[in-house]
């Protein structure tokens, strides 16, 4: 299944050559919701390549707080887990299942080898590092720039979206930990944007409108 799954997403990005090598060297993993994929100062021996699921990359403050940076979707990678990878450091994110999620892990030295040589693998590297940055970009934007009720729609705009579901299964907490802020504080803006008929609000469930 895991191997079906690397051809459908990736058949359009990388070669037929390049997935074989893939399918022979990666590892297959699977993980939970909330689990742990990848975590700060962990020594990176291999690269994601997401098949199914979806992945929130997060960086931590001084006071160990998690902020969000970005999510992951299937056919994607981690670009901070690449530049990682490449000065041969340890990891600077935590990656963690946004809900159950199929991954294939690729040896760095393989990495670094198909990136010279294969053509497809250094389009598709080049391109994930430039959508990443641009979202970064935006998440910058966002905190600088942006009121924190607009930053809390689009980002349940965008769970609907990898979700591909209007309604959203998710505790008040658990975004406040994505915001880097309190509980009392997501539930407050939620019930405004409520009053403004843009969400509906049930007990662990939003409904985008």
């Amino acid at each position: 299944m895991a191997k079906e799954l690397l051809h459908q997403k990736f058949n359009q990005l990388l070669d037929e050559q390049l997935i074989e090598q893939i399918i022979a060297s990666g590892v297959f993993k699977s993980f939970k919701k909330d689990d742990i994929i990848i975590d700060i100062g962990q020594p990176l021996e291999y690269i994601p390549l997401l098949l199914s699921g979806s992945v929130k990359v997060l960086r931590e403050d001084n006071e160990g707080k998690d902020l969000l940076i970005y999510f992951l979707e299937s056919g994607e990678t981690c670009a901070m887990s690449l530049t990682c990878c490449m000065g041969t450091s340890k990891s600077k994110v935590r990656a963690v299942a946004e809900k159950d999620s199929t991954l294939v892990m690729i040896p760095v030295q393989l990495m670094q080898q198909w990136f010279h040589n294969n053509e497809s693998w250094r389009s598709f590297i080049l391109e994930s590092y430039q959508t990443r940055f641009n979202e970064m970009l935006e998440t910058i934007d966002d905190l600088a720039f942006t009121r924190m009720d607009e930053r809390l729609y689009k980002y349940l705009i965008n769970k609907t979206l990898i979700n591909n579901s209007k309604s959203i299964i998710v505790k008040h907490l658990d975004i406040a930990e994505d915001f880097n802020t309190s509980r009392v504080v997501i539930s407050r803006l939620l019930k405004q944007l409520e009053n403004e008929n843009k969400i509906k609000l049930s007990r662990n469930k939003i409904e985008v409108l």
